[in-house]
C-alpha cells in the first residue's frame, strides 16, 4: 500500500522543531499496524501538492493550528483536490484539520466549539461502527486539541464516533471516506509536551482537566488498525 501524506500542520516555532513533523508521526502511526507500507510526505501547507493522487493507493490528510477558515491560498486549493479524490474514488482519511477540512469541501459546516476548548485525552462514544471498525470498542480514547469542530457533516455522511462536548467526532462517506476530529498520531509524551507548551495560553481549567487526562492513554494502536483496515476494504473493492 502506497499512501500520500498532505501535511497542513503550520506550527514552524522551536517546540516544533524538537519533535517529529506530522508527516512522520502519522507514518509512524501507519507502520505501528502495516510496516510495509510506503508512505510519501506533501507539505501542502507551503503549496507542495502531489501532481496525481490517483498514483496513489490512499491519502492521509493531518491536524494544524490554522483554521479552515484562515485565508491561505493553499486551504482552498486543498478542499478543491478533496473534492478530487472523493470524486475519483481514492480512499480519504483525515484527522482533526484534516476531518473539518474534509467536511467543509463536501458540504459541512466548521464553527467555534460551543463549549471552548478541547484538549488532553478526550473520550467518545463509538456510536455506528463500520466494519474496519472492529478492533475499537464501544468507547474511544484520543488526544485532542481543537477550538473549532464540524457542526453539520455533509449530507451523506455517517456519524461514527461522538460525545456531548462534539457530536461529530468522526464520520464514513460510503467506504472511501473515513475520519476522526482528535489526534491517533500523538504518543503520550508529546500530548504532555503539548499541554505545557499551551499552558500559558490556554484556560487554568482547560489546562488542569488536560493534566488530570493523561493519568490514562489513548486507544493509538487500536485506532491505527481501524485506518489500515478501512484503506484494505477500500482498495480491495471498486468504488461505490
Amino acid at each position: 500500500m502506497h499512501l500520500a501524506i498532505l501535511m497542513t500542520n503550520t506550527d514552524e516555532s522551536a517546540f516544533a522543531q524538537a519533535h517529529p513533523k506530522d508527516g512522520e508521526k502519522f507514518a509512524g502511526l501507519i507502520h505501528a499496524v502495516r510496516p510495509e507500507w510506503s508512505c510519501d510526505v506533501f507539505a501542502v501547507k507551503d503549496g507542495i501538492f502531489p501532481d496525481s493522487i490517483r498514483s496513489f493507493d490512499g491519502v492521509m490528510i493531518t491536524g494544524s493550528p490554522a483554521s479552515v477558515h484562515d485565508d491561505e491560498p493553499w486551504i482552498p486549493r486543498l478542499l478543491e483536490m478533496i473534492r478530487e479524490i472523493v470524486a475519483a474514488g481514492v480512499p480519504l482519511f483525515g484527522a482533526c484539520f484534516g476531518h473539518q477540512a474534509i467536511a467543509m469541501a463536501l458540504g459541512g459546516k466548521v464553527e467555534t466549539n460551543p463549549g471552548g476548548w478541547v484538549f488532553g485525552l478526550t473520550r467518545a462514544d463509538v456510536i455506528d461502527p463500520t466494519p474496519w471498525m472492529t478492533p475499537l470498542g464501544r468507547e474511544l480514547a484520543q488526544y485532542g486539541a481543537h477550538i473549532e469542530q464540524v457542526t453539520e457533516p455533509p449530507a451523506d455522511a455517517r456519524i461514527l464516533i461522538g460525545s456531548a462536548a462534539c457530536p461529530v467526532g468522526g464520520f464514513a462517506i460510503g467506504s472511501r471516506v473515513y475520519t476522526t476530529q482528535n489526534h491517533p498520531e500523538m504518543s503520550p509524551d508529546f500530548a504532555s509536551a503539548l499541554i505545557e507548551e499551551y499552558a500559558a495560553k490556554l484556560p487554568e481549567n482547560v489546562v488542569t482537566q488536560a493534566r488530570a487526562s493523561l493519568s490514562a492513554t489513548a486507544d493509538y494502536e487500536a485506532f491505527a488498525e481501524t485506518i489500515a483496515r478501512f484503506f484494505e476494504q477500500a482498495t480491495a473493492s471498486p468504488a461505490a
